[in-house]
Formats: structure tokens, C-alpha cells, sequence
């Protein structure tokens, strides 16, 4: 059995805890041993994407302090992986940050890559737009970019596809950003607004009751924009959806 560090961004923890009870009960379900540390904090993305890499150390000494050890980190954020993959780091313990930064992983890429998933148990008889991260797609690769010249692969969509009763619907534009980007949304809202308005007016063309995707910061954005224009479409995390059973 796999020992699964479940690795809960702060904002999942503050705002959308349902999202990591999902992740924790789907990993279970899967034949995972899932552990979670309770010390964890902040993995310290807001601070380098603002240009102070070097108020995270703390973070990085807690975050190798928290999932030493363990055969495998697993989080439902993209972009939180993704900085963890790249940025982390610790002069007095190199040999296991570069351990871990090898060992962690996105929850679509962890079912997919690690343990192969071929079907699941979860019905959810809903239509769902789906929006690709910028961070799980183009840092992660869970999913073809429209822009190359590639075969046509997106890891996520390969597992709502085993989701009883679920029907999965593509905007046009599949890969357009939302508008989020973590700060940019503070210091250039009208542009991030406007993405976002941009976004869900064509999942809404497409009649979709829910909007899913691997990052929750994304679709918290996205929710935002529905919830000010009264909108009647929800957001899932895709880890609710594949923990589902209607």
C-alpha cells in the first residue's frame, strides 16, 4: 500500500475544505494509506510570484519538514504542485528537497501516471464545461496545448470520462486563461475580470451546469464573476466530481 502525504493548499484549507475531504476519500477508495500532515502551511507560491522568493524559505523548511519520508506528496492544486517542482529547496536539507520536488504530485497526474486508474465508482449525471489551468497545462502537462502541433491528450478529461452519467463539454477556445493569476487579479483587475467574464460566457453558451478544473484558485475566480451576474452554473474542484456518487 502507498503512503500518500495529501498536500492541502491554504486557501483549499480556509475556503474549500470540502475539496481536500474529497481528495483525501478518493485516494482512500483507490487502495492509498493518505496522511495529512497538521502543521502544514502555505508551500510560499504568493510570496515568489511576487518577487519575494526569499521570504518563503520558512515555508519550503516547513513544507520538507511536514512530507519527509513519504513515498509520494499528492495535491488538487496545479499550481501550488508546480511551484513545490520547481522552487523547493533547503541548503541544510538539499538531498530531500530533491526528493520530494521529484515526488509530488498534481491528483489527476498522481491517478493517471502512478496508479494507472482504468475505471472508478463515481456517477455524477450533470453537464460539465470543463477549464484548463494554466499551470496544470502548460507546467504540469496534464493536458495538450491547441498552439502545437500534438497528439490530443488531457489527463483530467480521460477520468471524467469514467464518471457515470457525465457529459463532458470543451469550450471552443479550451486553453484561453481565466483572468486569475494569483496577484494579477489584485493589481490588474479589470483585465483578470474581464478574461473571466470572457470564459463563462461561453461555458454558458454551452448550457453547462457545472465548471471544473484542477485549481481551485482558478474556479474561485470564476465563481466570483457567477455569483456577482447571478448565474445559475456551480463550480466543482474535479476531485468532488470524481468522489461523487448522485
Amino acid at each position: 500500500m502507498l503512503t500518500v502525504g495529501l498536500f492541502v493548499p491554504c486557501y483549499i484549507d480556509q475556503f474549500f475544505p470540502q475539496v481536500a475531504i474529497a481528495s483525501l476519500q478518493l485516494l482512500e477508495k483507490l487502495g492509498c494509506r493518505v496522511v495529512v500532515p497538521t502543521n502544514q502551511t502555505c508551500c510560499g507560491q504568493p510570496m515568489a510570484n511576487s518577487g519575494f522568493a526569499a521570504l518563503a524559505a520558512g515555508c519550503d523548511k516547513n513544507f520538507i519538514r511536514n512530507f519527509a519520508g513519504l513515498d509520494f506528496i499528492v495535491s488538487p492544486s496545479g499550481s501550488c504542485v508546480l511551484h513545490v517542482k520547481e522552487h523547493l529547496s533547503d541548503q541544510h536539507a538539499p538531498t530531500e528537497a530533491a526528493r520530494i520536488r521529484n515526488q509530488v504530485y498534481e491528483l489527476t497526474e498522481f491517478l493517471t501516471d502512478i496508479l494507472k486508474v482504468q475505471a472508478l465508482t463515481a456517477s455524477f449525471p450533470y453537464k460539465v464545461g470543463w477549464h484548463n489551468s494554466c499551470h496544470g497545462q502548460r507546467g504540469l502537462h496534464l493536458s495538450s496545448m491547441s498552439e502545437l502541433v500534438a497528439p490530443d491528450f488531457s489527463k483530467p478529461a480521460r477520468l471524467l470520462q469514467m464518471v457515470d452519467g457525465l457529459e463532458l463539454i470543451l469550450p471552443q477556445r479550451v486553453d484561453e486563461c481565466c483572468g486569475f493569476g494569483g496577484t494579477f487579479s489584485v493589481y490588474e483587475e479589470a483585465v483578470s475580470v474581464k478574461m473571466g467574464r470572457d470564459r463563462i460566457r461561453e461555458h454558458e453558451a454551452n448550457e453547462v451546469d457545472c465548471i471544473s478544473g484542477v485549481d481551485m484558485s482558478c474556479l474561485m475566480h470564476l465563481q466570483g464573476i457567477l455569483n456577482r451576474q447571478g448565474s445559475r452554473v456551480r463550480i466543482l474542484h474535479i476531485a468532488e466530481i470524481l468522489n461523487a456518487r448522485s
